[in-house]
């Protein structure tokens, strides 16, 4: 079996976790602004989630032979850790409420807002939990000044979120006052076939035509709300926010459940039953969350939630437009989770939460893909770039304060 061990293999893990952990969540926002159903897209997600898990435990769970303090993966699977696996398991289950509920929150809120709350709030929350877990092997005069500065990009975050909806309130107001038909008249550019009536088929066979609208205006916002599979025109941001803030703390638990599942900080374990190593907690981590995801979402095609269209198991099946997106989404945040496992493993699981910086990556996709903040106000870009700056400092901090795991 393959350990990471060193520090500076650890720090490699959290940044190449980081660009994975800042990406899927761009595609899946992609998705569903083109009109893609979040149930369709989180069933793919969420197969190729556990994809990627399988892959790590049979490579680097499996390399090289198997030693009673050091089992290979499949050493493990018969051995009496139950305890360590229900932490596991438990940490997957709320991961999976977690992404379950962003999913949604993007819709409302923005990819930049909510990645920028939920994951400042999983570093203030999970790195103190995991900074006392793991017996202070991180150094608390660095880690702490970290996590004070996500803590400031949280409030810097709502902010930025006031400020740009009050720049596009300003912008549709303006709109509606000019073109007396309202809405009819952005609409009457786009081709027959994007007309709301035929909308529901039309996101199911996927073929609502792309008008080319610049961003940031009124008319582009307009447009987006007509091919989007989530309407967020005249529903109140609060339930965006409320969604976002229950991420975080599902976010929150996560890393700690997988720490107390790989060290056994608790004594849970039989003695002589060997702790279960960072590949095989992934694994179950990763199953429990397929199979949570899976009931949702089984369920959420039937039952919708937030006004999304019904759709069918059987419609799920033959809307192939997107999924291969949707499979890559998933494999990036498998690789993601589990290299940030992997380095939390050697370095301090309080450190490895500096990938919860993936906001900075997630703002840049906003930016380039989706043209967020495109024709905002001063203010609003003051705030934006003030925010950043305070993810690249904590990045910096938290990596600094990386230890060594015994």
């Amino acid at each position: 079996m393959y350990l990471v061990e060193s520090k500076g293999g650890a720090i490699a893990c959290m940044l190449l976790a980081l660009f994975f952990l800042g990406t899927w969540p761009a595609i899946i926002t992609l998705l569903e602004r083109r009109g893609r159903l979040p149930q369709h897209t989180y069933l793919d997600y969420t197969m190729t989630n556990l994809l990627a898990a399988v892959i790590i435990a049979l490579t680097f769970g499996q390399i090289g032979d198997s030693t009673v303090e050091r089992p290979n993966f499949f050493a493990q699977l018969s051995q009496d850790n139950w305890p360590s696996i229900l932490f596991a398991m438990a940490g997957g289950v709320v991961l999976s409420l977690g992404n379950l509920s962003t999913q949604y929150a993007w819709a409302f809120v923005g990819l930049s807002v909510v990645q920028v709350i939920s994951s400042s709030m999983t570093v203030v929350i999970g790195t103190t939990l995991n900074y006392f877990l793991d017996d202070r092997i991180n150094r608390a005069e660095i880690l702490f000044p970290g996590v004070g500065c996500f803590l400031l990009a949280v409030c810097l975050a709502s902010a930025v979120h006031s400020s740009n909806s009050a720049d596009n309130k300003a912008k549709l107001s303006s709109w509606s006052n000019d073109n007396e038909t309202g809405r009819e008249a952005a609409l009457s550019a786009v081709s027959e076939e994007a007309i709301p009536s035929k909308v529901t088929k039309d996101l199911e066979n996927g073929n609502v035509p792309v008008r080319k609208a610049k961003a940031g205006t009124a008319t582009f916002l307009i447009e987006l709300e007509e091919r989007r599979s989530i309407k967020v025109f005249g529903k109140s941001t609060f339930i965006g926010l409320s969604l976002t803030f229950f991420a975080g703390v599902c976010f929150s638990l996560f890393s700690p459940a997988i720490n107390l599942a790989t060290n056994d900080q608790w004594h849970t374990l039989k003695e002589g039953v060997p702790k279960l190593v960072v590949y095989t907690a992934f694994f179950y981590f990763s199953l429990s969350c397929f199979v949570i995801a899976l009931i949702l979402n089984i369920s959420f095609l039937y039952h919708p939630a937030l006004g999304v269209p019904k759709s069918s198991f059987k419609a799920y099946l033959k809307d192939w437009n997107g999924r291969g997106w949707a499979f890559l989404a998933g494999l990036l945040c498998g690789f993601g989770n589990g290299l940030q496992f992997m380095g939390g493993q050697a370095a301090g699981y309080a450190a490895a939460d500096a990938v919860q910086a993936l906001p900075l990556v997630s703002t840049f996709w906003g930016v380039i893909l989706f043209g967020e903040y495109r024709r905002s106000s001063r203010r609003t870009y003051i705030l934006l770039f003030s925010m950043l700056f305070m993810f690249i400092a904590a990045v910096g901090v938290l990596m600094a304060s990386a230890g060594h795991r015994k």
